[in-house]
């Protein structure tokens, strides 16, 4: 059943301290040494493509594992983690489970998607990834927070989609798009529902590479609140690159909040693509003109594939960045992204421990 607008509650929690998040799923997975054929199991075991990098899938295949990585992340002081669904959507699985007709001389265009949108194998599918995701995240939500007397909460994750809608993949026809807006809209309209029906607590549209997919999916969780008379918080997450801009569409972090306002967002941030050395100027103009909280989830540092993580940063480093983002007022969340294991959150949650949140402008009047 759909979890209580918990919007209130957020807000109360975050005006007291700062609340953390949790950290990368991609890399802590990468950590348990899965084969193949583990992340295959018995259900698509005669799957004609790989499917170890479909992430999402492991919530079906090895249940397990996903559960114990939201377990270590939750005794590592997360107050909220994302469901294991970041590509839950019929477009983004597609990828996994449909020849790219590109591979024999065609193209993947507007037609290709609706009939990917109207797949029933891949709606049941990504219906039954979203849905089992959040059960498997509220299991351990609720099991520590009644061991520990502190609540925690499950975000329903909704990814960027493995499309665009602001550019033209065809050097020759700016005007082409792979896909429609209507089209990006009724895939995350289906994603929202599987979420809320699952149990989420809110929802987070993170990672946003291009705002105009992001429009597409905020548009997608007003049209669900409004038809199922269902409301609950929303977190909007934006990746930026060294410039600051949001890396497909180039908005900057004023413009992203400029256009998402309206939505009356619990939180908005930043997150992956860049480490917290980097990140920094960007989250303080975010901070500066955003009237709401702040989320910040960072990778750890750059990309180094001589790092156990994959990453450079340690978590002595993540503490002491994203303390120092703390101490200076700009954060009212905390987690980490890509590189970022349940070691690297505790380091976060100690470092933010007891430093008081930002104050909200809008909160402060």
């Amino acid at each position: 059943m759909p979890q209580q607008d918990c919007t209130s509650e957020l807000e109360s929690t975050l005006r007291e301290r700062i609340m953390v998040l949790d950290g990368a799923m991609g890399t802590t997975i990468r950590t348990y040494g899965l084969s193949e054929s583990q992340a295959r199991g018995t259900r698509f075991a005669n799957c004609e493509k790989d499917i170890l990098n479909n992430g999402d899938i492991l919530t079906l295949t090895n249940p397990e594992v996903i559960g114990d990585i939201h377990k270590r992340f939750f005794e590592a002081g997360s107050d909220i983690v994302e469901t294991n669904n970041f590509s839950a959507t019929t477009i983004s699985q597609s990828e996994f489970f449909v020849d790219d007709p590109r591979e024999y001389g065609g193209r993947k265009d507007p037609e290709f998607f609706q009939k990917i949108i109207e797949d029933p194998f891949l709606v049941d599918l990504a219906h039954e990834i979203n849905f089992e995701s959040v059960r498997l995240a509220r299991h351990w939500a609720d099991n520590i927070g009644s061991d520990t007397g502190i609540k925690r909460y499950v975000a329903g994750a909704i990814g960027p989609l493995t499309v665009s809608l602001t550019n033209s993949p065809d050097a020759n026809d700016s005007g082409f798009r792979v896909i429609t807006f209507d089209q990006t809209l009724h895939a995350y309209k289906q994603q929202v529902r599987s979420l809320i029906a699952g149990g989420a607590d809110l929802l987070m549209v993170e990672t946003i590479f291009d705002s105009l997919n992001a429009k597409a999916a905020l548009v997608a969780i007003q049209d669900v609140f409004e038809e199922d008379e269902v409301k609950l918080p929303i977190i909007i997450s934006a990746a930026v690159g060294r410039g600051g801009e949001t890396m497909i569409s180039a908005q900057t972090s004023e413009a992203l909040w400029n256009a998402v306002a309206h939505v009356n967002p619990l939180a908005i941030g930043l997150n992956c693509s860049l480490g917290p050395d980097l990140m920094k100027p960007f989250l303080e103009e975010l901070s500066q003109c955003a009237t709401t909280h702040i989320s910040c989830y960072p990778n750890a540092g750059l990309p180094n594939p001589l790092s156990p993580t994959g990453f450079d940063m340690s978590p002595e480093d993540m503490h002491r960045w994203l303390g120092d983002f703390a101490s200076a007022g700009l954060l009212n969340l905390a987690g980490g992204c890509c590189g970022n294991t349940p070691e690297h959150v505790a380091a976060i949650a100690r470092s933010v421990h007891g430093i008081a949140p930002r104050i909200v402008p809008t909160l402060a009047k």
